[in-house]
């Protein structure tokens, strides 16, 4: 079963370009709550992800709401720079679902409150607001995998 990545109301198509990039690379699924900041038509979004678009698996919700009626059995690991524990704190499972907020606002106060014990944080030096949203896909990502065995990966 593979991990699941839900970008909530992403708002920078070079991020969610870069991050259908690495869905495809690993296969994991690619979920999109909206509104979207840009058109999925956009030509910088096809750009960043170049020519891997047809290998993702990519589903778009009206709502986080809707998104997580489709998963009730499933854990949510929601990132945020305010979270208390590391993303290496946890031990990953196949179809675990990482959730990622808004490039300029994070997720909202009310899915942080819904998952307070499974939010995730990659540590860094407080002189900086945060990573770029791809990256820290990227990272937490990487290390579910990586605690999995990269199942799938070569």
């Amino acid at each position: 079963m593979p991990f699941h990545i839900c970008l909530v109301e992403p708002e920078i198509p070079n991020n969610t370009g870069n991050i259908a990039r690495t869905c495809a690379v690993t296969g994991s699924v690619l979920h999109l709550v909206k509104p979207l900041g840009f058109s999925t038509e956009d030509k910088y979004l096809k750009r960043s992800g170049m020519d891997y678009w047809h290998l993702v698996d990519v589903r778009y919700h009206d709502s986080f709401s809707d998104f997580a009626a489709q998963f009730p059995d499933s854990r949510f690991f929601c990132t945020t720079t305010k979270a208390k524990r590391s993303y290496t704190a946890f031990e990953y499972q196949d179809g675990d679902i990482f959730v990622f907020g808004k490039e300029s606002r994070g997720l909202p106060p009310q899915i942080l409150e819904a998952y307070a014990d499974t939010t995730i944080r990659i540590p860094m030096r407080q002189v900086v607001r945060s990573h770029n949203l791809g990256n820290t896909v990227m990272v937490v990502l990487y290390e579910a995998l990586r605690q999995n065995g990269f199942p799938g990966l070569e």
